[in-house]
């Protein structure tokens, strides 16, 4: 019997108990091509005698860089952490400039790259990265090596698999597995140092708390696996013998899931806040009957408490709903998901309410990547769900709220260390707890609720204490909000920098006959569509306090996203850059 306490032992442990053929699956020139669990073994094998052919050592730093997620991603991750080696995930869309600075600071000897435009990055940098000595390609691109050429490397070498064994029997659960580089706000990217424990028992005990039927479940993977949570969930189902597909990119999630009818998914709140945007325009352009019978079944929809706590009208009116209106929605998202696991960032009740009444159900959670990253998560089983909070700890996991309100962890799955970086992990691994930078409470039912960053609060010249990720997420449930930023730190007041929603505003200004400028610089000075965002944002202030209220506001016309600089890969707004960015507007907000 294999006992999991390695990574790469998750696929044998799986062979074992769940000898699947679809153990992974990517979609290949309009196809979806299966893996079995016992190929996906033999090519990591392959992939392992490869690399020690080519003389990689135990603790050797091999990158991986992938624009979405695939096969040969999980094929390349057991192949290198078997070997005592260790992987060096990297998000694709970062610039040529961070590639650099990354495969520097890790001393990468090799990379692994997706297609044609990472290379094309890789190659930009590789002159300047003295550590890095071949980069292989997964798809097949002219005058570049190919991950297959490796895999033939191994398997005409099988004398070596001998020598992989014996360098696996050699890893222990404690040994270095990763280095993820954490996308930060501010400053240059640290590299988060996990172990084999750390993810390996976030997997394990994340597991309990997901609603699937283990060995027959099937999930779509589609948000980054560079990222620790998508990756922990990899080999979480993993664990449970789930088969895993890859959707083939965030375009073509609809059509992937009408396809593959998936069990779960993981989400980030901007995925659901696109998606219900989607569904509100389609329900908007309804006429009739149909439409009144939309808007009163969303409206009850936000309405909904967990466990019939509403009483038994209401589940009476919800069931109707369900059959006429969120039977749709259900199909939409592939008619048999058991959960959405949802991380990243905070979710806006109002989602939680909706897609849980539309039988679509969110379990939210929560963590860093620096705990590997799961610490709470929501379950609607045995009383484990509360709307607005990110559930209660995960086994092993005891969560304090220190003196200033920030939250600390300790577990299993704490990492070992920033990389490099003595200073800044002492900052913030201090008596046995991750200090999280984050502010927050726990009930007295044990459920976890965020309030804030810790360094995200501020104080206006007033002297009070300003939470602005409180105002934006209440903001934000305006469908003509797409992005925003609560800003005023040492001003005399709050005010905020707004991406309008473009595409929720043209079916607006259709709907009410208004000729707005196609020009969005144009369009973020007219009056009309000003006025109409006051409304908003009214609105949402009166759920504040009055030295809290949003003030003024100013548009940005341009979308904001991670190429632009805006937004971290996860989707967080970077504070420093979008102020620095939008300066003029900054300042025209406090009259300069």
């Amino acid at each position: 019997m294999i006992e999991v306490k390695r990574l790469f032992d998750f696929p044998y442990y799986q062979q074992e108990r769940y000898p699947k053929d679809d153990a992974l699956t990517t979609k290949v020139n309009g196809k979806w091509v299966k893996t079995s669990i016992s190929e996906y073994i033999d090519k990591a094998n392959a992939i392992s005698r490869g690399l020690i052919k080519l003389g990689v050592q135990p603790n050797d730093k091999i990158a991986i860089i992938s624009m979405t997620n695939r096969t040969e991603w999980n094929i390349c991750d057991i192949g290198i952490l078997q070997i005592g080696a260790q992987d060096v995930p990297i998000y694709p869309t970062i610039s040529a400039e961070e590639y650099e600075y990354v495969l520097n600071h890790s001393e990468a000897s090799y990379v692994f790259v997706s297609c044609d435009e990472v290379l094309n990055k890789v190659e930009k940098c590789k002159q300047n990265v003295p550590s890095l000595k071949a980069v292989y390609c997964f798809d097949d691109i002219a005058n570049g090596k190919n991950f297959q050429e490796l895999i033939d490397l191994g398997n005409q070498n099988k004398d070596l698999q001998e020598e992989v064994d014996k360098r696996k029997a050699a890893v222990t659960e404690d040994d270095l597995a990763t280095l993820i580089y954490t996308s930060g706000t501010t400053g240059k990217p640290k590299g988060v140092m996990l172990s084999h424990k750390n993810i390996a028992s976030n997997a394990m005990h994340s597991e309990g708390r997901l609603p699937l039927v283990q060995g027959s479940a099937k999930a779509l993977s589609f948000l980054p696996v560079c990222h620790i949570y998508e990756r922990m969930l990899l080999y979480m189902y993993q664990y449970t013998g789930t088969s895993i597909y890859f959707a083939e990119s965030l375009e073509t999630i609809s059509e992937n899931l009408q396809e593959i009818h998936p069990d779960v998914m993981s989400a980030v709140p901007r995925l659901l806040e696109k998606v219900f945007d989607k569904i509100m325009a389609k329900g908007t352009a309804l006429t009739g009957v149909k439409k009144k019978l939309f808007f009163w079944a969303v409206d009850l929809g936000l309405e909904w408490e967990p466990y019939g706590k509403n009483g038994w009208w209401y589940q009476t009116k919800l069931g109707i709903a369900r059959k006429l209106i969120f039977s749709k929605w259900q199909e939409a998202l592939g008619g048999n998901l058991k959960a959405i696991a949802s991380g990243s960032a905070a979710l806006q009740p109002r989602l939680a309410r909706v897609f849980n009444a539309a039988g679509c159900p969110v379990m939210e959670g929560y963590g860093l990547t620096e705990t590997s990253p799961v610490c709470t998560v929501n379950d609607l089983r045995d009383n484990g769900f509360r709307i607005g909070t990110v559930g209660k700890a995960l086994p092993e996991t005891e969560i304090k709220i220190a003196a200033d309100g920030e939250i600390l962890i300790k577990g299993p799955q704490v990492m070992q260390g920033y990389y490099k970086d003595p200073e800044k992990t002492a900052e913030v691994l201090k008596n046995g707890y991750f200090h999280t930078g984050d502010i927050g409470i726990v009930d007295s039912d044990g459920f976890l609720k965020i309030t804030d960053r810790k360094k995200s609060m501020f104080k206006t010249s007033g002297g009070k204490y300003i939470a602005p990720q409180l105002l934006e997420n209440a903001m934000k449930q305006s469908l003509f909000i797409e992005q925003i930023l609560v800003v005023g730190d040492g001003e005399k007041m709050p005010a905020a920098l707004i991406q309008p929603n473009w595409e929720y505003i043209e079916g607006w200004k259709k709907d009410k006959g208004i000729d707005l400028s196609k020009d969005t610089a144009v369009a973020c000075k007219d009056d009309r569509l000003r006025d109409r965002l006051q409304t908003e944002i009214d609105t949402y202030n009166e759920k504040f306090g009055k030295w809290e209220k949003i003030k003024t506001f100013q548009l940005t016309p341009d979308i904001w996203s991670i190429e632009g600089g805006q937004l971290t890969p996860t989707m967080k707004p970077k504070r420093k850059v979008i102020k620095e960015k939008y300066h003029d507007l900054y300042e025209m907000l406090y009259g300069r």
